[in-house]
C-alpha cells in the first residue's frame, strides 16, 4: 500500500513539474506594459524580459528612470512616463500602448507601481496618509487595468498584479496592508471575470526585499516627520517609548530584507510566459515562513501569538544603545 502511494506521489509532482514549465512560443511577438519601472521589481523584470526577446513597454515615474532603462536595455524597450494617480496621464499611456501594439493586442500587464509609507500605528495617521498609498497601489492599478483591458482581451493575454505578503495578513499600520487586500480582492474577481475570455491573472506576493520602499532611512524620517505634527493628548496615550521602539525596528529591519530580487522578478516572468502559470506566486522567506502559516490560523491565535513577538520585540529594542 505504501509503494503504491509513493508512485502515486511520485507520478503528481512529475506531472506537476512538467505542467507548470511548460513555455509559450513565439514571445519575441508579445508585448508587455509594466508599470513602476524606475527601480526595484520594475526595472529589473523590464531588463529581463527585454533580454528574452519580448516587446517590453516599460512605465516610469520620472524622466531620469526612463532615461537610465533605455541606456541598459535594447532598442526594442520602449518608454512611457506614467503617474498611475492621474486618470489623464494613464488615459494617454493606454493611448500610447495601442498605438505600439496595433492589432495584436497586449499579452501583458505588470501592475507593479506602488508606495509603502506612511507606515505607523493608524492613530498617528490621517486620512491623507491612507489615500496617498491606496490612491497609487489600488485606484491607480484599478486604472491602469480598466484602461488597457479591451487591449488584453484582444490578445488573450496576462494580467500580473503584484500584492504582498502584507496582503494576506495584516500587521501594521497605515494604508499599505489595506490596499494590498484590496489588490487581492481585486485580482480574484477580476480573475473570474475574465476566464470566458481566455485572459488569465496572477498574483505576486512578495515580502520584504531591498528596494525603494523598504528603504529604512525614508522609513525613519517619515517617522519623524509623524511623531512631530502629532497632538500633545496622542503622544502622550501611545507614550514616548512606542515612538522609540517604531523608530529603532524601521533601522533593524534592514537586516531581514533580501537583496535578491529576481526571486520575485523570476515569478513575474513565470506568470507572463509559462503555458500554465500559477494563481499565485508567494516570494521570499518570511511570506512562505511567517505571513501564510499565519493567515490559515485562528484570528485569535494569530492575535494572541503576535501580542507575544510585539512585547518580546519592544523589550529587546529598548534595551538597544539610542
Amino acid at each position: 500500500m505504501w509503494f503504491w502511494l509513493l508512485v502515486i506521489m511520485g507520478f503528481y509532482f512529475l506531472f506537476r513539474w512538467y505542467w507548470y514549465r511548460q513555455i509559450l512560443q513565439n514571445l519575441t511577438d508579445k508585448y508587455v506594459f509594466i508599470t513602476g519601472c524606475d527601480s526595484g521589481f520594475g526595472n529589473l523584470l523590464a531588463r529581463q524580459l527585454d533580454e528574452q526577446g519580448l516587446r517590453v513597454l516599460a512605465a516610469c515615474l520620472t524622466q531620469r528612470g526612463t532615461e537610465q532603462l533605455k541606456e541598459a536595455t535594447s532598442q526594442r524597450l520602449q518608454t512611457v512616463i506614467l503617474d498611475v494617480t492621474d486618470s489623464e496621464n494613464v488615459a494617454a499611456a493606454a493611448s500610447w500602448v495601442k498605438q505600439q501594439v496595433g492589432d495584436r493586442g497586449l499579452w501583458g500587464l505588470v501592475n507593479n507601481a506602488g508606495i509603502s509609507s506612511p507606515i505607523a500605528p493608524n492613530g498617528w495617521l490621517t486620512k491623507n496618509d491612507f489615500c496617498k498609498v491606496l490612491n497609487v497601489n489600488l485606484v491607480g492599478m484599478i486604472d491602469v487595468t480598466l484602461s488597457l483591458l479591451p487591449l488584453i482581451r484582444k490578445a488573450k493575454g496576462r494580467i500580473v498584479n503584484v500584492s504582498s505578503g502584507a496582503g494576506r495578513l495584516s500587521l501594521t499600520g497605515g494604508g499599505y496592508s489595506i490596499s494590498k487586500y484590496g489588490v487581492e480582492a481585486f485580482s480574484d474577481s477580476l480573475r473570474r471575470e475574465l476566464c470566458s475570455f481566455g485572459v488569465k491573472v496572477c498574483i505576486i506576493e512578495p515580502g520584504a526585499f531591498k528596494t525603494h520602499i523598504t528603504d529604512p532611512k525614508y522609513f525613519q524620517e517619515t517617522i519623524k516627520q509623524i511623531w512631530s505634527h502629532l497632538p500633545e493628548e496622542t503622544k502622550e496615550s501611545y507614550g514616548k517609548s512606542s515612538y522609540d521602539i517604531y523608530f529603532k525596528n524601521m533601522h533593524s529591519s534592514v537586516d531581514v530584507v533580501s537583496s535578491k530580487l529576481s526571486l520575485v522578478t523570476d515569478c513575474m516572468e513565470h506568470a507572463l510566459t509559462a503555458v500554465h502559470p500559477h494563481t499565485r506566486y508567494s516570494a521570499g522567506w518570511d511570506v512562505k515562513l511567517i505571513y501564510l502559516p499565519l493567515s490559515y490560523l485562528p484570528t485569535s491565535l494569530v492575535d494572541f501569538l503576535w501580542s507575544l513577538v510585539t512585547v518580546s520585540l519592544a523589550k529587546m529594542l529598548l534595551k538597544q544603545d539610542p
